[in-house]
């Protein structure tokens, strides 16, 4: 038995085991989206308490994982959003930094489709940037050029809060929202979206309104993403999307990528009381309503995301064995972990310039 399972399911015979495992480490496995701690935090390099660094991502043969430069909410000040930007750019700089002469561990900073199966085929971790939260664009939007120089392939809108380009699922009372601000996207949320299809980066649509999500569709000539959310009609969940969204990404090609929030996953669920199964339920609501094409995995890990038998990058082998379970073959698994989100990359990329 191969030792990157940590926690086998029941119930499996070692066959199966050994076909999921195998099947498991030959093809390219991303997870969408994984926060980093900022400023300091744990050596990705070292095995820590984070629930991904680059020993689990190797023990649990996650090929690829997105490390996301997140950026909070606060008041819409200049100085709020000078700070934001700073702290994004500076993230992504720690990001690019990890593939330095000295790292412990080889690993390839991938910023494009290409990369991240070149990294595959060498056999190195690939780490994809990104941002999360437009509110560190402010109200400058050519700040988007300055992410993607240092290699983000997406930015999701918003975060919990309304900010300059868009309304949130998810308003901040706190900090003075109202239910809803611009009606969805603002006027410079229209030219963010412009702007991140002319540089090549993808436009996240997780923690967005509807309205958002829906103008965002509309707005963007490359396909949207979702890179962490799950389905509303197994869990009615503020950051889950309902059918006719749904059929939305569907309709412009994108995907959804199923995340392990437990409280997405199962009404006001704590993550003990999750499982794969209930993760792989969602995967199989969404390919039924959608289609095997439009569907992938995410963890939003060290970022809230776990379940009980999914609490860390070396874990991940117990999603595919779930899903062979379920009858989904190798090349449904090829699409479901990286293949249908590399296809929007690339989408991304041709359009761009």
């Amino acid at each position: 038995m191969n030792d990157a399972v940590s926690s086998p399911l029941p119930g499996q015979d070692a066959a199966l085991l050994d076909q999921a495992l195998a099947l498991h480490q030959s093809i390219v496995t991303l997870d969408t989206h994984i926060d980093i701690p900022w400023p300091t935090g744990p050596d990705p390099f070292q095995e820590g308490t984070r629930r991904v660094d680059v020993p689990k991502m190797l023990r649990g043969g996650l090929s690829a994982g997105c490390f996301v430069a997140y950026v909070p909410q606060n008041v819409r000040i200049i100085t709020a959003e000078e700070a934001a930007y700073v702290r994004a750019i500076a993230m992504l700089d720690r990001i690019n930094a990890m593939q330095g002469p000295d790292a412990p561990i080889k690993v390839q900073i991938a910023p494009n489709a290409g990369a991240i199966e070149a990294a595959k085929r060498d056999g190195v971790p690939a780490i994809v940037p990104c941002v999360e939260n437009g509110f560190a664009v402010g109200t400058d939007v050519t700040r988007i050029a300055e992410f993607r120089k240092r290699g983000a392939i997406y930015m999701t809108m918003t975060h919990n809060g309304h900010n300059a380009l868009a309304d949130s699922c998810n308003p901040r009372r706190d900090l003075g929202d109202r239910e809803v601000e611009h009606g969805g996207l603002s006027a410079m949320g229209k030219q963010a979206i412009a702007l991140m299809n002319k540089v090549g980066m993808l436009v996240d649509v997780a923690h967005t309104s509807r309205d958002t999500m829906l103008q965002a569709a509309e707005a963007s000539r490359s396909p949207i993403v979702s890179t962490h959310s799950c389905v509303s009609a197994l869990c009615d969940h503020s950051r889950n999307m309902v059918d006719w969204q749904l059929d939305v990404i569907r309709d412009v090609k994108g995907v959804i990528q199923i995340t392990a929030v437990a409280a997405f996953l199962k009404p006001n669920a704590k993550p003990e009381d999750v499982t794969v199964r209930d993760f792989c339920d969602h995967v199989d609501y969404a390919v039924r309503r959608i289609g095997i094409d439009h569907v992938g995995i995410s963890s939003d890990f060290d970022g809230g995301g776990w379940i009980s038998d999914w609490t860390s990058a070396a874990d991940c082998p117990n999603v595919t064995i779930e899903l062979l379970k379920r009858g989904y073959d190798r090349g449904a698994l090829e699409k479901l972990w990286g293949g249908n989100f590399l296809r929007t990359m690339r989408e991304a990329e041709r359009i761009a310039g």
